[in-house]
């Protein structure tokens, strides 16, 4: 009982945290949702990018609740700091990681192709033709007219010439 007097303030304040915490979670899906069916976006991309927004916002909700109640803001960013070196040791390849993921998400907002549109990849020394079968986090899967399945990283589309050669009119499930 004394301690819920004691820290009344800190229950409060974490108490006010975790409802804007669920208001932005809320708010911010109904935001990309909306964007999406604007868009004509596909359901499964659409709730990809919802995932990596709530990744975000529970991280910085966490770190709200562990100043709140009194851990110093350099303890936070070292423990922090820390889980990210030992991710980046363990995968060798974060900043690639996290450079297909902001690409996905930028492919999501500016959609320059969709999903069964024919594009041609202008690589110098790989140049692709291919209708693209899917827009996934880290990369896209295309399909040659040879029937040839090639997953290109999402970084790469942002970087190279794209030309689209022809626009998808088929009927997709899109998101409501």
């Amino acid at each position: 009982m004394d301690f819920l007097k004691l820290y009344i303030k800190e229950e409060i304040a974490t108490g006010f945290v975790l409802l804007l915490y669920f208001i932005a979670r809320i708010m911010t899906a109904k935001i990309v949702r909306r964007f999406a069916k604007v868009s004509h976006t596909l359901e499964h991309r659409s709730n990809l990018v919802i995932k990596y927004f709530n990744i975000l916002l529970s991280s910085i909700a966490i770190i709200a609740v562990f100043i709140i109640w009194g851990v110093k803001p350099q303890n936070v960013i070292l423990v922090f700091s820390s889980v990210f070196a030992v991710i980046g040791v363990a995968m060798f390849a974060q900043w690639s990681i996290l450079s297909n993921v902001t690409s996905g998400i930028i492919l999501f907002f500016s959609a320059p192709f969709k999903i069964g549109d024919t594009i041609r990849i202008h690589d110098k020394d790989f140049p692709i033709e291919a209708e693209i079968e899917d827009i996934r986090g880290f990369h896209t899967y295309l399909k040659t007219k040879e029937g040839e399945l090639i997953t290109y990283p999402n970084s790469l589309l942002l970087q190279k010439g794209i030309t689209v050669l022809k626009y998808t009119t088929e009927n997709h499930e899109y998101t409501d």
